[in-house]
């Protein structure tokens, strides 16, 4: 019996000294030609990870990761990269033509070159047809240009030689929820780039989207166009101003921690001015985080924001760079209505907005109104504004604000994305913390209204 004792520890211990370690890393490694950077940054979520890059280009470290697809970024180009535990990645890039160079070998090269060459196909696409164009198609023209996109997508996906069929999986349903929210955002995206206000869809083009859940947070946590869609889903649901409360209810209810969290950030941008829903929505967004920090930021917000009320005095700005020479202070301008414009020119929505400024700026020439732009591009930008301004002959009062986002004015009113309108009235109070675009009708129909 003791043989038989000994006999069977001695089989145990040989079966644990044969058993493999679990790998639960994967490695990632390469050579960056021209390097942007000397830092590779690895990032998806709550994970973040920061790798060296030698002065010839060349990187590696151990990524203690989740399966599933992370961004990275050499400080000023960005990727898309999947990622498992037991992978050993090896990609080559020259910056100089960084998506057209991106190659991989080893552990999970066929997933990650299925990935680049997506990239690839997807720029192809998209200069086919601009944001813009395709979304001021009508229905038909519209459908017909997404579902050859989707068939574009699709072939690509079914003829790259990726065996790796969790990842497969995901993938189609990545692409599936993809061709789903360009019909989710059509509605929205057709009345703003075909400018036609109040605009409705047709009773069958939303249909595809019936029966989505939108409560799935798996899919959520792995599936890019997915967690999009929720996030439209439930930003356009708040945003139509009925039964907000209830809404929030219904997000408080939600067993999707990951949801309500990304929802809580996305949504604080909400408590602004000009929201009809101010109160409700800082109560509940505040309901949906647990994070104290988050909170009181918020709450710092909400109470700057408030200040913001028609009729209250406007912040000021003091002393501003005027492009024509000099300097100009808001109390400057005090008699007429003040039109200020906050921009930068590096964003892209607020040089759309340039022609319609002085499609207005013109009708309104000579009327008791100034129209004000103010830059807050960073220091070393300024010459790139001075010469903005010539290239586009911007016309109004060209300020340069005095400490980019930081600037007091900015702070003073919540500004956290631009382009930004505000109007003050001749005796220096708010009109509008939050006023329409240039491009919106809407802006004309004030100013008629205040008998500018």
């Amino acid at each position: 019996m003791k043989k038989t004792l000994i006999l069977l520890s001695s089989v145990t211990l040989l079966m644990a000294c044969n058993e493999e370690p679990k790998v639960d890393y994967a490695l990632f490694s390469g050579k960056i030609e021209n390097k942007n950077s000397d830092k590779l940054t690895v990032r998806s979520g709550d994970f973040t990870k920061t790798i060296a890059v030698a002065e010839d280009g060349t990187f590696a470290d151990t990524l203690r990761v989740d399966t599933g697809v992370y961004m990275f970024n050499d400080g000023k180009e960005i990727s898309n990269v999947y990622l498992a535990p037991g992978y050993d990645l090896n990609l080559t890039l020259n910056t100089k033509e960084f998506d057209e160079t991106i190659a991989y070998t080893g552990v999970g090269a066929e997933v990650n070159n299925y990935l680049a060459g997506k990239s690839l196909n997807d720029e192809k696409l998209s200069s086919e047809i601009g944001t813009p164009e395709l979304y001021a198609l009508e229905e038909e023209e519209f459908l017909n240009k997404i579902n050859e996109f989707n068939t574009s997508k699709t072939e690509l996906l079914k003829n790259s030689g990726v065996l790796d069929e969790d990842f497969v999986a995901m993938e189609t349903k990545n692409l599936k929820y993809d061709y789903l929210s360009n019909i989710q955002r059509y509605p929205t995206y057709h009345e703003y780039f075909a400018k036609k206000e109040g605009f409705k869809v047709s009773d069958d083009f939303m249909k595809p989207l019936e029966g989505i859940d939108f409560t799935n947070e798996e899919d959520y946590n792995n599936i890019a166009a997915y967690k999009a869609m929720v996030q439209n889903h439930y930003s356009t649901k708040l945003n139509s101003g009925e039964n907000v409360e209830a809404t929030f209810k219904e997000l408080n209810a939600l067993n999707a921690p990951s949801i309500k969290k990304d929802l809580a950030k996305m949504l604080a941008y909400e408590v602004s001015p000009g929201n009809e829903n101010l109160e409700a929505y800082y109560n509940g967004v505040s309901s949906l985080s647990d994070d104290q920090e988050f909170k009181d930021k918020l709450t710092e917000k909400y109470n700057k924001v408030k200040l913001l009320a028609k009729g209250n005095p406007s912040p000021e700005f003091t002393k501003y760079e005027n492009h024509k020479g000099g300097t100009t202070s808001l109390s400057d301008l005090k008699g007429k209505y003040v039109y200020i414009d906050v921009w930068a020119t590096w964003c892209g929505p607020c040089k759309r907005e340039i022609p319609f400024l002085k499609e207005v700026e013109a009708q309104f020439h000579g009327k008791n109104i100034e129209f004000v732009s103010t830059s807050i591009d960073v220091a070393k930008d300024h010459d790139a504004w001075v010469e903005m301004v010539k290239e586009k002959e911007l016309g109004g009062i060209q300020l340069f604000a005095d400490n980019d986002w930081k600037s007091q004015f900015v702070q003073d009113y919540a500004i956290e994305g631009i382009p930004r309108f505000i109007l003050v009235d001749p005796d220096g109070n708010i009109v509008s913390a939050d006023a329409p675009r240039p491009s919106s009708p809407k802006l004309v129909e004030l100013f008629e209204e205040l008998s500018i």
